[in-house]
């Protein structure tokens, strides 16, 4: 079927999420457009540095992404009010572990900040673009769990299945009494569920009442104090949350 055009450029982008390059004839296929058209499409963007040309003609993504990254990483909110008091929860409870900052991202949660401790932190995959589904890992159930609940259930609902196999918890009643005592914990805690071998402890981060992230420390089961780290990890949403609410937008 062919894609309106006014939502062609949007599409050939999003084409990009499924594999790094892309011809104009596989462009055109793919849209159910010709390839005359594909062209003046994928040149519009090129001229903007969206798109690049490769040495074997075909296209991947340009340097304009990169541009874009640099005003995101310089602007975003959340950003700026997370980087300190992720530095500060490293220092109180271990410089062995990696602390990250996510948000929601469709029905997913992707990392947009992370802090290395100075002790031979853990390798993490869960880098700045990566996202998660929302039931997966500590900082994912954070947030699901702090959601309202016909968002909540509309998210079990479109993704029952997975939620069964990846959880253990079966049925709606389980798996909305499961985000209850997340939510009364304050904390979620995951052990290997990203990464085997590693335990998240995450906290939401709210703003304007809101949960809009979630804060996560991440170690090695032998750094484990599940009660010394849930604590300082929670204090840690609460300073974000703190500092966003006192960040001034241009």
């Amino acid at each position: 079927m062919s894609i309106r055009t006014r939502n062609r450029t949007l599409h050939i982008l999003q084409l990009f999420e499924r594999r790094s390059l892309w011809t104009v004839e596989d462009i055109a296929l793919e849209m159910g457009v010709s390839i005359s058209s594909a062209y003046r499409d994928v040149k519009e963007l090129s001229n903007l540095g969206f798109l690049a040309l490769s040495a074997r003609s075909e296209y991947m993504l340009g340097p304009a992404f990169i541009r874009y990254d640099l005003l995101i990483r310089q602007g975003d909110p959340l950003v700026k009010a997370a980087s300190e008091p992720m530095l500060a929860l490293l220092a109180r409870t271990t410089q062995h572990a990696v602390v990250l900052i996510s948000r929601r991202f469709r029905d997913q949660v992707m990392c947009v900040h992370q802090e290395k401790g100075s002790d031979h932190p853990p390798s993490s995959t869960y880098e700045r673009g990566v996202a998660l589904p929302m039931f997966k890992g500590a900082t994912s159930k954070a947030i699901l769990a702090h959601l309202g609940d016909r968002a909540l259930k509309q998210i079990y609902l479109n993704h029952e299945h997975e939620i069964r196999e990846s959880t253990g918890v079966g049925g709606w009643k389980a798996f909305s009494e499961q985000m209850k005592a997340i939510r009364e914990a304050g904390v979620a805690c995951t052990d290997s569920e990203v990464a085997p071998g590693r335990i998240g402890i995450a906290a939401p981060v709210f703003w304007e009442g809101q949960v809009v992230a979630g804060v996560s420390l991440v170690f090695e089961l032998t750094q484990f104090d599940q009660a010394g780290f849930a604590a300082e990890v929670r204090r840690s949403a609460r300073e974000i949350s703190a500092a966003l609410e006192s960040v001034k937008t241009p």
